[in-house]
């Protein structure tokens, strides 16, 4: 007999958690979370998309055994701005157990149609910063933060509950190029001719007047990014206070206008893969060693996010972002680059990482069922 309990508990709460690290404990690829942000993620008090979603947490047991996870979400800001009535699952968990999979699955659609949606899609969290979709492609592959690692039952699990496609995105690998293409220089060049300015940064601190304008130039050009919730002015100062202390400001370009405004922008960081699996996810007492040292060893560059003002896309801007990057990766001696995950009709990014001799090396597939 399977149980759904809800989340109700601290305690119950960290068996949410830590469940994964159960599951895939003998699955060299996976990559555990940094349970730190976990804590954060899953607290309604200190995580602001709480206050614009309906949620549901639940854990699965049988004979007294945790055997699976699931999430259920209702995002009222994403749902209105869309004009949508979706539902979504995610960070869905369970072994190779076909009942326990359909039985948390089933328990989500009912609660998403007890609040009246027409239709669920997942793995999606809250946003697309959280890992989405199910992998089904790229398996024998390491993972990198913030995607998912679903091993490959899962996909096809969810097939057999009713589920179809919804949408793929790409995961690509790039190897950098020792030296930035003649043709990258000459337009950043031109470009720069145009009055356009390349701010870049050594510390920390210079990040902070810039937080603010990177965000907002997210929220007026990521509306076609499918899931994308725009970031709230207190959402802004949270996401930057998660992420800033881990990042290498040497890896931040930002472009400004002659009014000093933001107009496009990259983020990417040496990657800390290694020092999070190494650390079991947790930074203490000794986990945050692990992870910068794992940041000073790695041969891999991870990009994380990248604007480019709408009216300004086919000026070369993104041109001089890449030669400023590709420079301080050489400099550092990354000799690859790891894209994140790129959505497949994204066919213009796409093009420009195939261009550099990037191949795609993971895929992950979100799914839907009417509901």
């Amino acid at each position: 007999m399977i149980e759904i309990i809800e989340i109700k508990t601290k305690s119950d709460l960290k068996k949410f958690i830590y469940l994964p690290e159960k599951i895939h404990k003998d699955h060299k690829n996976w990559l555990p979370p940094l349970y730190s942000d976990e804590w954060i993620l899953f607290d309604s008090k200190k995580n602001k998309a709480f206050n614009y979603c309906d949620t549901v947490l639940a854990i699965a047991k049988e004979n007294g055994k945790v055997v699976g996870r699931i999430m259920g979400i209702i995002n009222h800001r994403y749902n209105e701005i869309n004009k949508e009535n979706f539902g979504r699952f995610c960070f869905m968990e369970t072994w190779n157990n076909h009942e326990v999979f359909q039985t948390l699955i089933s328990f989500v659609e009912q609660w998403a149609k007890h609040k009246g949606m027409n239709k669920m899609v997942g793995p999606f969290g809250f946003s697309d910063e959280d890992p989405q979709g199910f992998l089904v492609e790229g398996f024998d592959q390491p993972t990198v933060m913030i995607t998912n690692c679903s091993l490959p039952f899962m996909a096809q699990m969810i097939l057999e509950n009713g589920y179809d496609k919804k949408m793929d995105f790409v995961q690509y690998k790039v190897n950098t190029p020792k030296e930035v293409p003649t043709l990258y220089k000459r337009v950043a060049q031109r470009t720069k001719k145009n009055g356009y300015s390349l701010v870049e940064f050594t510390k920390r601190k210079q990040l902070k007047p810039f937080i603010r304008p990177v965000l907002g130039l997210t929220n007026k050009t990521y509306t076609d990014i499918f899931g994308y919730v725009p970031f709230s002015d207190e959402e802004m100062d949270d996401f930057a206070k998660r992420y800033i202390p881990i990042l290498d400001p040497k890896f931040i370009k930002v472009i400004v206008d002659t009014n000093e405004d933001v107009v496009a922008y990259v983020i990417g960081m040496p990657s800390i893969s290694d020092g999070i699996r190494n650390a079991n996810g947790r930074l203490f007492p000794f986990g945050f060693i692990k992870i910068l040292r794992s940041m000073k060893k790695t041969k891999q560059l991870d990009l994380l996010l990248g604007a480019v003002r709408d009216d300004l896309r086919n000026i070369g801007l993104d041109t001089i972002l890449a030669e400023a990057m590709l420079n301080s990766a050489n400099e550092r001696g990354l000799k690859l680059i790891d894209s994140h995950v790129v959505m497949e009709t994204n066919t213009k990014m796409r093009a420009e990482v195939e261009k550099l001799g990037g191949k795609v090396y993971k895929r992950y597939r979100i799914f839907q069922k009417d509901l």
